[in-house]
């Protein structure tokens, strides 16, 4: 039974509560016990909901799944949903109103860095639990956040090294978000670029609201390079996809993303306009695993949307599932002990095997090389098997330092 996509209810600030039925709760032994609360901040609404609508649903989806189990240390979970509305101040708002009012065991939420940055030092300061379920720059070195999507030492560096080694795409021209997440990120394809012998031609940033790449469409032209690279982020700049098709077309240039699909744009885009786009990624929906495929299954039976999933759907489940990994081997939910607690944290996830590194809070995870095909999908060409958070890694040293709340850039 989907009782949390059926039993929303409206609270007074505007967040949204979704919580199982007294009725499920009495089937299992739960009523009577205090709830866990889970905060989940994301954007339902808004230009970058894209990439967040599946997350929503597979993170309701874990809740109601260790609810039917039994909960977590014979306690029901509850989880409280706030749409941030792809707007920074909702991020604060409503971060500190979890932490503040509604008193949450754990937040989950956050899609863009900058989003991430502004919910970070709230949690901090009321010493809470912080999930960031999604793909990011990497860098962050702070105990009370813990990361399970990809950083660049897993899935730009892997990217870099296929599309220069295995295809022979030396010269790159490299497109950006222009905000933290782009504009770190962009570094980093700069400094695996140079280190596997390539060249980076030209590294060019643009709003989240601009649809018009005419311009660097022509300049893309003139310099000519093997491969553009784009870390473009929303759904403005998807038509950057539909432009570079009908203009240069990847059967004359290739075209790489660290973040193309992980919005479904693989799914909104046309079969020419998808077929050839080259991704790192720790899920598709085509992985050649029985977990993923039992997980797409399950997915699409609970929201009733015959959909591709994608990668960011399955983090909604995989952070919730991880952070339920560390409630148990805790003992209880209280964040200081859970996060005494992440370190080894395992959980055999849709995607493969998924391990807390205690020494960052980041995730060891397999990663992907996928190429867009015209059924709307990727077709996996090779794999990483447990690539660590090296990146991360290199700066951060939560067992040394764990008062450390920087997030660290990479030097070119």
């Amino acid at each position: 039974m989907n009782l949390s996509r059926r039993h929303f209810f409206r609270t007074a600030s505007g967040a949204l509560a979704i919580g199982s039925t007294s009725v499920l709760l009495s089937k299992v032994g739960l009523a009577a016990a205090e709830p866990i609360k889970i905060a989940n901040i994301l954007d339902k609404t808004g230009g970058l909901n894209i990439y967040c609508l599946k997350q929503i649903k597979a993170a309701a989806m874990a809740v109601d799944d260790l609810n039917a189990a039994g909960g977590l240390l014979g306690r029901p979970l509850h989880l409280i949903f706030y749409d941030s509305q792809s707007n920074n101040q909702f991020n604060s708002q409503y971060a500190t109103q979890a932490m503040v009012r509604d008193k949450v065991d754990v937040l989950h939420g956050g899609v863009t860095s900058s989003s991430r940055e502004v919910m970070r030092p709230i949690v901090d300061k009321f010493k809470g639990l912080y999930f960031y379920n999604s793909l990011y720059e990497g860098g962050v070195c702070d105990r009370r956040h813990v990361s399970t999507g990809m950083v660049p030492a897993q899935q730009v560096e892997p990217l870099v090294d296929y599309m220069i080694a295995e295809k022979g795409a030396k010269k790159g021209y490299i497109l950006a978000a222009d905000y933290n997440y782009g504009q770190i990120t962009s570094k980093w394809m700069q400094k695996f670029i140079r280190a596997k012998g390539g060249q980076d031609l030209a590294v060019e940033f643009f709003p989240l609201d601009v649809t018009n790449f005419a311009p660097v469409l022509s300049r893309i032209q003139a310099a000519k390079p093997d491969v553009v690279w784009s870390a473009l982020v929303g759904d403005a700049h998807m038509s950057f996809y539909r432009q570079f098709e009908s203009t240069i077309g990847k059967k004359n240039m290739m075209l790489a993303s660290t973040t193309y699909g992980v919005g479904r744009e693989n799914a909104t885009l046309s079969p020419q306009e998808n077929d050839g786009i080259v991704i790192a990624t720790s899920f598709i929906d085509t992985l050649p695993l029985d977990s993923a495929k039992a997980f797409v299954e399950k997915f699409k039976k609970y929201s009733g949307e015959n959909e591709y999933v994608g990668e960011y759907g399955e983090y909604g489940y995989r952070g919730i599932m991880m952070w339920a990994e560390a409630v148990k081997k805790a003992g209880n939910s209280k964040p200081d002990d859970v996060i005494s607690a992440l370190g080894g944290t395992k959980y055999n996830g849709a995607g493969g095997l998924y391990t807390i590194d205690g020494q960052t809070n980041h995730t060891v995870m397999d990663i992907h090389i996928g190429v867009g095909n015209p059924s709307g999908s990727f077709d996996v060409v090779k794999s990483f098997s447990q690539r660590q958070p090296a990146d991360t890694q290199a700066v951060c040293d939560l067992i040394k330092n764990p008062n450390d709340t920087k997030q660290y850039e990479p030097a070119l």
